[in-house]
Parts: C-alpha cells; sequence; structure tokens
C-alpha cells in the first residue's frame, strides 16, 4: 500500500534556519519540496560540493579495493581533499609507468632477435668506410647469393621468418630484397635494465597506494558522509523561499502520518512556526512510501524496476507477487534447480550485509516456489520423474502435469491473472473517482465471465441449467449497457457508443494477445527441461567405460551442463514473468505510475 502523506509548510527566522534544517535532518523524517527557488550563489556552491563529492567518492571506492576492508591510523593527519590529491597524482604516475613499460617491452620484443648487439661495434665498422645494415625477410626468400653481395649473415630463424645482417660499403646502393629494420639507440641489456628500474618504481608506487588506502579510508569515508551532509542542507536551501525582505524562509516538506509524531517531537524544542495539511487532489509533488507486509515487502525492488505507482493509485505490488512466484516456477520448472536456489540463498542470507537479506530471501522464497512447480512439471535436476519407477514417488506423480495439461494451465493462469488485474482496476477507480466511474471495467468483467461460463456450458464441461443460461444472458445485457452507455459519466450517449465500439475493438485484441503471452510460461519451463535430459543422456553417452575417468568425465558434462541450464534458464524465468507483470498484469490493472520515491533529509 501507499503511505499517506502530510503536507508541512515551516516559516524560520533566517538567524535560525541553520539550526532548524539541522533538527529536522537529525529526525529523519521530511522529504524536502523541490522549487528551485534558491539564490544563483546557492546553486554554484552546491554544484562546486557535487563535484567534490564525486572526486571523494572515486577515491574511496578505489582505495577500498585496495585495503581490503583492513584499515589502520595515519601517523600523520591530512585532509581528505590532501588524500584525494595524493591518490590522483599517484595514480597519474602509475598509468605513465604502465605505458612506459609496455613501450619497452614491445621494443626488446623487436630487437631481442638480434640479441644484446654492441653499439660501438658498428663505429668501428663505420671506420673502415662499411655498415651494417639489419633486414628480416620469409626463410624461403633468402638468397644464397647474398652472402657473397651483400656479406650477408643470418642471425636468427624463427617459424618462416629469417633475420640476417649484411655488412655493405658505405656507398652502396643496391640492398637485397627484405625489409629493413632500424635498432634502437639502446642495446638489449640497456632496455631491460630501463624495464627493470620502471618496474622498481612501479612497484614504489603500488606500495605508496596501498599505505594511502589502508591510513585513510576511515577519514575518507567520514569525510564523504559530512561531504553529503553539507550537500543535504545546501539543496534544502536551494528549495526555500525568502519571505519579508530575507528576514522569514519558507520551507515545505512531506511527513508520513505515521512518522508525524516524530516530526512534532522535533518542532515543540524550535522557534518555528509550522502548518500541516492533507494533498490536495492536484498536487503532483507528493512522494511515495510504501508499506507492506513482509511478503509483499520482498518484491518491491521488482516494482520499482518499472515504475512507482502515483500518490492516488493502487500499489500493485502485494497483488503481483504471488503471481510472480507462479511464474518464476513455472519458467525455471525444475525441483532440482529450485533445491540448488534454496540452499543457496538461505547459506549465503547469513554472510552478507543486511541490505542484501532481503534480496536472499527473495531468492529463496522463488527456490521453493520453483521446487514446488518442478514437482507438477515433473523434472528433476532434467530427470523425468512420471518415467521413474520409484516406490516413494508414487504419491506425487498424482499431481504431476504433461505437457499438454501444462500448456491448459498456462492459459488458464493467464487469464486469471487477467481477470484479477481487471477487478484491481475496477476497485481503483472506485476509490479514486467513484462507482459511477468503474461501470465501463465492471462491465467488461461480467461480459468475460458470463462470456466464459457460456462457453462452459456449450462445452458440457459444467451443468446447464436454464436458470444459469438466463443468468449470463442477463449479465451479457448489464454488460453491453455499462460498456457501450455508461462508459464516460456525463458525455452525450452517442458519443459513448462509439467510445464503447472502439474500446471493445481494443479489447478483444489486446485480452488475445495478452492471453496468448502466456505461453511462453510452458514453453521455457518445457525447454529448460529437455536442456536438463539433453545433458544429462549426453553425460551417460560420451563419459566411456573407462573406470574412474568415465565418472570424472560424466561429473564435469553434468556439472558444465546444469550450470548453463540454471543460468540461461534462471534469466529467462527473471525477465519473463517481468514482462508479463509489467506489460499484461499492469496494463489490464490500469496502472499509471509516475511516482517519485519518498527521500527524507538525513534519512
Amino acid at each position: 500500500m501507499v503511505e499517506k502523506m502530510k503536507k508541512y509548510s515551516f516559516l524560520i527566522y533566517h538567524k535560525a534556519y541553520d539550526e532548524f534544517v539541522e533538527s529536522i535532518r537529525d529526525a529523519g523524517v521530511v522529504h524536502i519540496v523541490e522549487k528551485q527557488k534558491g539564490i544563483p550563489e546557492d546553486a554554484v556552491d552546491l554544484r562546486r560540493q557535487l563535484h567534490a563529492v564525486g572526486v571523494l567518492k572515486n577515491t574511496l571506492h578505489a582505495l577500498q579495493k585496495r585495503a581490503a576492508g583492513v584499515t589502520s591510523e595515519s601517523e600523520e593527519r591530512i585532509s581528505a581533499e590532501e588524500v584525494a590529491a595524493q591518490y590522483e597524482q599517484l595514480k597519474t604516475a602509475q598509468d605513465s609507468l604502465v605505458a612506459t613499460q609496455q613501450k619497452l617491452r614491445k621494443e626488446i620484443e623487436r630487437i631481442a632477435v638480434w640479441g644484446d648487439f654492441d653499439g660501438t661495434l658498428a663505429d668501428k665498422i663505420k671506420a673502415t668506410g662499411h655498415e651494417l645494415r639489419f633486414y628480416s625477410c620469409r626463410a624461403r626468400d633468402f638468397k644464397a647469393g647474398w652472402r657473397d653481395d651483400f656479406n650477408a649473415i643470418e642471425i636468427a630463424a624463427q617459424g618462416s621468418m629469417l633475420w640476417f645482417v649484411a655488412v655493405c660499403p658505405a656507398d652502396m646502393q643496391n640492398e637485397p630484397a627484405a625489409e629493413r629494420a632500424h635498432l634502437p639507440a639502446q642495446s638489449l641489456s640497456q632496455l631491460r635494465r630501463a624495464l627493470q628500474e620502471t618496474q622498481a618504481e612501479a612497484q614504489h608506487v603500488e606500495r605508496q597506494l596501498n599505505r594511502l588506502a589502508t591510513a585513510h579510508v576511515a577519514s575518507l569515508q567520514e569525510a564523504l558522509r559530512q561531504a553529503n551532509a553539507s550537500i543535504d542542507l545546501s539543496k534544502v536551501r536551494l528549495h526555500a523561499e525568502t519571505k519579508a525582505g530575507d528576514k522569514l524562509i519558507l520551507l515545505e516538506g512531506w511527513v508520513p502520518l505515521t512518522k508525524e509524531p516524530e516530526l512534532l517531537l522535533t518542532l515543540e524544542r524550535q522557534q518555528a512556526w509550522f502548518e500541516g495539511k492533507m494533498p490536495e487532489k492536484d498536487d503532483n509533488s507528493v512522494p511515495v512510501l510504501l508499506r507492506n507486509n513482509r511478503f509483499a515487502r520482498l518484491f518491491e525492488p521488482i516494482g520499482e524496476l518499472y515504475d512507482l505507482p502515483n500518490y492516488r493509485e493502487l500499489d500493485l505490488t502485494p497483488f503481483f507477487a504471488p503471481f510472480f512466484l507462479l511464474f518464476f516456477g513455472l519458467c525455471l520448472g525444475d525441483a532440482g534447480y529450485g533445491l540448488l536456489l534454496l540452499i543457496a540463498a538461505l547459506a549465503l542470507r547469513r554472510k552478507m550485509k543486511p541490505s542484501m537479506r532481503p534480496l536472499l530471501m527473495l531468492t529463496a522464497c522463488l527456490g521453493a516456489a520453483t521446487m514446488v512447480l518442478g514437482v507438477v512439471s515433473g523434472t528433476f535436476f532434467g530427470i523425468p520423474l512420471p518415467d521413474m519407477q520409484w516406490q516413494w514417488l508414487a504419491s506425487f506423480k498424482k499431481i504431476m502435469l504433461d505437457s499438454d495439461r501444462l500448456f491448459n494451465l498456462s492459459l488458464i493462469i493467464g487469464g486469471v491473472q487477467i481477470v484479477f488485474a481487471m477487478v484491481v482496476k475496477a476497485v481503483g477507480r472506485v476509490r479514486r473517482y467513484g462507482w459511477k466511474y468503474s461501470l465501463e471495467t465492471w462491465g467488461w468483467l461480467l461480459m468475460i465471465l458470463s462470456a466464459g461460463g457460456l462457453v462452459l456450458m456449450h462445452k458440457q464441461w459444467m451443468p446447464s441449467p436454464d436458470m444459469a443460461r438466463y443468468l449470463c444472458y442477463i449479465a451479457v445485457g448489464a454488460a453491453t449497457i455499462c460498456i457501450f452507455l455508461l462508459n464516460t459519466p456525463g458525455r452525450n450517449p452517442l458519443v459513448n457508443v462509439g467510445t464503447g465500439l472502439w474500446n471493445s475493438y481494443n479489447m478483444a485484441t489486446g485480452l488475445l494477445g495478452d492471453l496468448l503471452s502466456y505461453i511462453r510460461l510452458f514453453a521455457l519451463g518445457i525447454s529448460g527441461s529437455v536442456m536438463g535430459l539433453v545433458f544429462n543422456r549426453l553425460a551417460v553417452s560420451i563419459s566411456g567405460d573407462i573406470p574412474v575417468v568415465s565418472w570424472i568425465v560424466m561429473l564435469l558434462i553434468l556439472l558444465i551442463g546444469h550450470s548453463l541450464n540454471i543460468f540461461m534458464s534462471g534469466l529467462g524465468a527473471l525477465v519473463h514473468p517481468m514482462r508479463l507483470t509489467f506489460v499484461e498484469f499492469y496494463k489490464n490493472a490500469g496502472f499509471e505510475g509516475g511516482g517519485k520515491k519518498y527521500k527524507p533529509l538525513g534519512g
């Protein structure tokens, strides 16, 4: 459900403003109304603070990785800005050293074939009127005559390539048909020595970075906390209005009704005028705070992936949560995979930080649902349970469904959710606008249920006494009146008829498409089961009959195959239920969205 909000207006004397904001920040219950009416200097200062916080966050994130959760007190107390500056300087030096190392390694790799060549030897040869020339070519292209014509000497050969040196007169114009190489000014030993020196310098920089991390992570965290608090105050200042010649400051904010006593307790100690009132119908600034039971609360992050409801509509989280469990279990469709999810989530729940525990609890619920639906689908780690002649399994086979019945079950579940969504839509309209604005939706519900009853009677799938048949006819007639004459109260009846015809076309085509979308529940479950069975048979067929080795090969194939299947099937089992929820269910439930999340100052 969406928590009820109350709007508070505060009028504060300008000298007591900072103290007042500090008090409501400590209370942590007021969501400040964003008006963007602050003075330009406030906006400039806020941008500067946001930039500084960004630098601190990046520095802290990088140093936390190095510190690995181990912090120590620094002997030298320096500010967070100095820490960030030192980190940036060391990081720049480290990047430069890495680039230098890469360049030296490429040079060493390029001239390594020539060996540790002494440059003074080339100078001595030049004094005799000759020069050394370095070449490379494919081994098959090397000509034996080059040894006489150019005094060619083979130096090295690797694969199909050959490197050689030619001792030629300095004025000789002819050259062998090979690629000429140019040696660097430094020898191979000099380059290697330079690389070692660069590596030693890089290690020194790395030690400095690690020392910076272990010494200053705690101080950076505290500085970041204080900077964020300062930003909160700047934002509040920016959204405030000045009155009475800048002597008074007007501030507005939203408070949940359940947290109003906390605010009033804080206001008793402050010298400020305040007034609280319920939101007006056309006020779009009301933030949204969801408040659900422990089960539905687990699914709030899923709903927030799409959008929050606006303040005046129903929160659909508790309504789609049971269906989401059912959809996930059908899509994954393997009791063994569900058991793994359940065990992994419960095992990790105690080791993870508190903020992650709700997600792990959600994973455990999804795993439990998959176990139940996996038994209904008759699959355990790709093993078709209906084919197994295990005595203890006999009682469970009664609830196992074949592929035809799973297909029908998917369509039935889809129809139930669509009808349920329309009920939610009708109830929501009654709450927001009144009964007369919900008659069209109730009419469509009557039409669908009555038409379904008549079809079932015609198929003789349900008894059809005359009284029941006539009741269905009456319901269809009442639904027709609601759909074509009462769809828009207060409008011309002829316009309502035209609107009803257009809505009927959209409803007929839309409902059919929506219903067929639920076939994916059957298709994904079957595909995952088939892939699990394929990996099982593949492991048995190609493992061979060599003792011990065959078992190792079989286990490797099963481990890799089922891991891939769990990943791919799990991804589909998460994405497609979301699609059914956000498209089919939300659309038929009349979801509008556009809500802004409740974010209290200091909360």
